[in-house]
């Protein structure tokens, strides 16, 4: 703001300018049309714009076509006369003039219309320029434009065609992604071939669209003159620019593809490690010529397509490994056993819900063993990977080997989880093994962090049982927990024993009781036969298409018109274990019913315990009952409790008001025959009692 005193500053003499010189500093010339006289009056720079001399124009607008081509004057004869019609004010627009050399030059005129007191148009006073620079300008933008659109476009191609790979696991998911209808779309061509390098040649895996194979492509040397052999012999692109380059350079191939159209092509090796594993070849029918930025874009594709092959291929190596280690470390073949009909199965997880499958650590196992029992494994390591296979093939391999040693079960598997807890692994396991007397049908379980097992009865119900269990394997030992509690059940004639993993039960949405609610009733609906139902099951796996492993064996005792294996029955009971006594009394129990001695139970179970009591009230250690059916010219069951004392029990006169002294009694009473046997250090004390043959 300036000071009040002051003085105005000085204008120059000529200000304000005339327009004229305004419009020749910026190089356009001036016009006045008068439409009612029909004359049109120009400037001196508006005959200089129209490249006209004054002596060449009369005046009259129509003299005009002498710079202006016809075509040209009738658009902007519609333009002007269309602009006094609807009322607009003024108009413009971009025409081409014809100098005098004969040249066409790009010119741009403006008009602004004058109007009476009615509306009648009745002068146009205007602007014409010379819009040369201007429309190239524009050209040249447009131009970048249609680059910058192009190269928009490529980037999106790669952008676009990198994530649908992303999703691609194994080598047939990269080509389904690239040879589909979309996949072409994505990459911006008409048809495509692609081929992966084995054993110095070049096999094709996709082409599209179908009619696109030419015969005797499908295997090829890499030296031989194909592009798709030169981009994997030199590592480089090769990059076909024209119909006729394309004739010219690869003939043959050329003869076979004439109808596709073709105009360009880029043929990109696919190259992981600094190593050729196969080439993709694009062809156009739309795009004449790659520029710089056109080829680097596309070599990018190309490695990008290199990368999702390599890391199919590794998932593929390792899927490979990993199954063969899978079905090395699980049993080859189950064997029969007398008495009982198995079934067994396994199914990898799906991946994402695809047809991709995983590997992990589930696994079962059979165990015949001595007098007529059979010992079924249940289990499943941590992880899905090679190590979880690893892991769960050694803990079977140990727990057959300590069940064959004939270890009781509680025993086999504190083992194991000493063992796993002792292996250079971060791994733990559960595991639930059933060891199983197919003669009484006493099944003594132990449960290490697995789910329960299911019970399926003749009459086709099903329960689950619920059984007292321990911590996982490799977790117990180093929580100083080693007790593994021994649960009895009795699976009689024509029942069935379900053992799996929790892959069975776990349905998305539903917690473990509501998937246990589901298996129970689609056992109890199931195929009377165990390997029909094993197939239900495994079927109902697949549909859900869960994200774990599968393993499942069941196990069905023979009905009653099958022939018998008898055997025996082994409990191991430690001092101060009250539940380990009701384990042996609840086998003890199963076991004479199962033999037919029903009615003799009592007396058996009573002098069965009585023996115990006596070894462990008597002796510092532990006593082993075992329970035997003899066969010869009469049935008789015999019991058996071993002790560590050599010490030899007597009988006592209890008194009248005495507690003890009765037991020797009461086992003279009650059996047939007992006696004492010598045993290594210590002593056995048995009784025998002959029992009825069994109905039937």
């Amino acid at each position: 703001m300036s000071d009040r005193g002051a003085s105005a500053p000085s204008l120059p003499d000529d200000w304000p300018a005339h327009p004229d010189p305004i419009l020749a500093l910026n190089r356009m010339g001036s016009f006045d049309w008068d439409l009612d006289a029909g004359l049109f009056h120009m400037d001196a720079q508006a005959h200089e714009v129209l490249d006209l001399r004054p002596e060449e124009f009369d005046g009259r607008p129509e003299s005009l076509s002498l710079r202006v081509p016809t075509a040209e004057s009738r658009r902007i004869d519609t333009i002007v006369a269309q602009a006094m019609k609807d009322g607009s004010e003024n108009y413009g627009t971009y025409f081409r003039l014809r100098r005098r050399d004969g040249t066409l030059r790009w010119t741009h005129t403006q008009g602004y219309i004058r109007r009476d007191e009615t509306g009648r148009p009745r002068r146009i006073i205007g602007v014409v320029r010379d819009a040369t620079l201007e429309i190239a300008d524009i050209a040249g933008n447009r131009e970048q434009d249609a680059l910058d659109e192009a190269r928009r476009r490529l980037t999106n191609v790669v952008q676009l065609a990198t994530a649908a790979l992303a999703h691609a696991r194994t080598v047939d998911d990269v080509i389904d992604v690239l040879r589909d209808t979309h996949g072409l779309t994505r990459l911006g061509a008409t048809s495509l071939v692609m081929g992966l390098v084995e054993a110095g040649r070049i096999r094709l895996v996709a082409d599209g669209p179908e009619n696109s194979f030419v015969p005797g492509t499908r295997i090829t040397r890499i030296d031989e003159p194909y592009p798709m052999s030169e981009a994997v012999r030199t590592l480089s692109p090769r990059f076909i620019e024209s119909p006729e380059e394309f004739a010219a350079r690869y003939p043959e191939l050329w003869a076979g593809i004439t109808h596709l159209d073709i105009t360009s092509a880029a043929y990109l090796p696919l190259i992981a490690q600094a190593r050729p594993i196969g080439a993709i070849g694009l062809l156009y029918s739309d795009r004449y010529g790659f520029s710089p930025e056109d080829r680097n874009v596309l070599v990018a594709l190309g490695s990008g397509i290199a990368q999702s092959l390599q890391r199919a291929m590794l998932y593929e190596q390792e899927m490979d490994l990993a199954e063969g280690l899978q079905q090395a470390m699980l049993p080859r073949t189950i064997p029969t056993v007398p008495g009982c009909d198995v079934a067994v199965r396994y199914r990898a997880a799906s991946i994402g819900g695809g047809l991709a499958r995983d590997i992990g650590g589930d696994w079962y196992d059979l165990i015949p063993l001595p007098g007529g029992r059979v010992g079924a494994v249940i289990g499943d390591v941590q992880g899905h990977d090679t190590h979880a296979a690893a892991v769960m093939g050694q803990l079977r391999i140990v727990l057959r080997a300590y069940a064959a040693e004939g270890h009781p079960p509680a025993t086999v598997m504190a083992r194991a989880s000493v063992f796993l807890h002792e292996l250079d692994t971060d791994r733990f396991a559960t595991c639930l093994y059933a060891e199983a007397d197919l003669g009484t049908g006493v099944v003594q379980v132990v449960r290490a962090g697995h789910i329960d097992p299911l019970l399926r009865f003749g009459d086709g119900t099903c329960r689950l049982v619920r059984v007292e269990g321990g911590l996982p394997l490799g977790l117990s030992a180093e929580f100083g927990r080693l007790a593994y509690p021994v649960a009895t059940l009795e699976l009689d004639p024509g029942s069935t024993l379900l053992l799996c993993t929790d892959g069975l039960v776990e349905q998305p949405g539903a917690d473990l009781d509501e998937g246990m609610e589901v298996l129970t009733a689609l056992i109890s609906s199931g195929p009377k036969d165990v390997r029909d139902l094993a197939d239900r099951l495994i079927d109902v796996a697949d549909e859900r298409r869960g994200d774990d492993d599968v393993a499942l064996l069941l196990l069905r005792r023979h009905g009653p018109g099958a022939p018998r294996t008898f055997g025996r029955v082994q409990q191991h009971v430690s001092p101060g274990d009250p539940e380990g006594l009701t384990e042996a009394r609840h086998m003890i129990r199963a076991a004479v019913r199962s033999w037919g001695a029903r009615g003799q139970s009592d007396e058996i179970e009573l002098v069965a315990d009585e023996l115990m009591t006596n070894a462990l009230m008597h002796t510092e250690g532990s006593a082993v009952v075992t329970l035997r059916l003899l066969t010869g010219t009469d049935r008789r069951l015999r019991v058996e409790v071993e002790d560590s004392s050599s010490a030899l029990p007597r009988r006592r006169e209890a008194g009248d008001d005495g507690v003890s002294g009765r037991g020797l009694l009461l086992v003279d009473t009650l059996a047939d025959q007992w006696g004492v046997e010598a045993r290594g250090g210590g002593k056995v004390v048995w009784a025998e009692f002959v029992v009825a043959h069994a109905a039937g």
